[in-house]
């Protein structure tokens, strides 16, 4: 019994960090989003390099202090050039209007953001789904963004 209670503290742990690198980031004063690209490399690394990055986490202004072990994050960034064309190549896409549902609280930030006009188009080869998890990508050929969707993109 008392190793459950070791095994169960240490995976709150490690839940931890990526909580608190969340809340860490900062933002570039452009709105109530985050701008900083790195941590979406890190949640979707077969996505590459990302600029123009746009996006909020379900850990922002949370205001009980107290780390959920669940995050969701949510936004907008700017694929280098010639990556969907690679995916596109790759994966099947079909046309998808859903990526303009913000249905969350903390999505509201977002609302009216992005590229003008987007033609999304979405590949259920690149979503993630599991137990605790999950991730929705939708991309704009015309502006080469990435809209995002993720809970526990992490872990």
């Amino acid at each position: 019994m008392e190793r459950r209670k070791l095994i169960g503290m240490g995976a709150g742990l490690a839940v931890l960090p990526a909580w608190w690198a969340l809340r860490r980031v900062t933002d570039g004063g452009e709105g109530d989003w985050h701008t900083d690209a790195a941590p979406l490399e890190e949640a979707f690394p077969p996505l590459g390099p990302l600029t123009h990055a746009q996006w909020v986490s379900s850990q922002d202004n949370d205001r009980s202090g107290v780390p959920s072990p669940e995050v969701a994050i949510s936004g907008f960034a700017r694929l280098a050039a010639g990556k969907l064309a690679e995916l596109t190549a790759a994966h099947a896409f079909v046309p998808d209007d859903s990526a303009t549902e913000f249905s969350s609280w903390f999505e509201k930030p977002l609302k009216g953001e992005g590229p003008k006009n987007p033609q999304w188009i979405r590949s259920q080869e690149l979503d993630r789904d599991g137990s605790g998890f999950s991730t929705r990508l939708w991309f704009d050929r015309r502006s080469e963004t990435v809209r995002f969707r993720a809970l526990n993109p992490y872990g």
